[in-house]
């Protein structure tokens, strides 16, 4: 698989060194984020939005109210920058200026399109499901027919797309190394708590699998 042609608008400039432009890594990434922020102009001003999103294949979906201003404005042509951040560690350095973090993170660019099929749509509103917890989809119910038509889906093409990672210790200035200052990373993850069952639910339905075993 063909690694990204870096753009203009997605090529690294700051830290070079940290650039990934392989599909792999980056559709890793996109799958691993529970959540995205899709970045616009919105009647003349810019919006970024925290939203929940899908990869299939080369194609990230967004999904929302059909109200949703922001997907409205991506539906009628909106210039589009969706990144996610995945954060890995907190780097502690000796000097206040070199902490840093470890983190995966990937910028796509481009135009959104409505999903019209009705078909696409519920494969996009399924793999959101999926992409949060997999293999709910097959437990919950589908949308029905007011529910579809309440929700705008759009398709956004991963065709110009960068990712940047930083792994690894706190990098010092030399003469630091020998401060008596603990440095070192440390390493973040999301980690689940115990289920909470809502309290309406159906005696003797058992937790699922999926969620007992639950982990990013």
């Amino acid at each position: 698989m063909m690694p990204f042609e870096p753009s203009e608008r997605t090529t690294v400039r700051r830290r070079p060194e940290r650039a990934v432009y392989e599909r792999d890594v980056i559709a890793a990434i996109l799958d691993e984020a529970v959540v995205c922020h899709v970045g616009c102009v919105v009647d003349g001003r810019v919006v970024v939005l925290p939203t929940i999103h899908a990869r299939v294949e080369d194609r990230l979906y967004l999904h929302g109210a059909v109200g949703n201003r922001t997907l409205r404005a991506a539906r009628d042509g909106a210039e589009l920058c969706v990144t996610v951040t995945l954060l890995d560690g907190l780097v502690l350095a000796r000097s206040a200026f070199h902490h840093s973090v470890n983190y995966r993170s990937v910028v796509i660019m481009g135009r959104a399109m409505e999903v019209r099929d009705e078909a696409e749509k519920r494969l996009a509103l399924r793999a959101v499901v999926e992409h949060v917890v997999p293999g709910r989809s097959v437990d919950a119910r589908e949308p029905n027919e007011a529910e579809l038509a309440g929700t705008l889906v759009v398709r956004l093409p991963i065709d110009e797309a960068s990712a940047k990672v930083r792994s690894g210790p706190p990098v010092d200035d030399e003469e630091d190394y020998g401060l008596p200052v603990w440095a070192g990373v440390l390493p973040l993850m999301i980690r689940t708590a115990e289920p909470i069952a809502d309290p309406r639910l159906m005696a003797r339905v058992p937790l699922p699998a999926y969620v007992a075993g639950y982990a990013r």
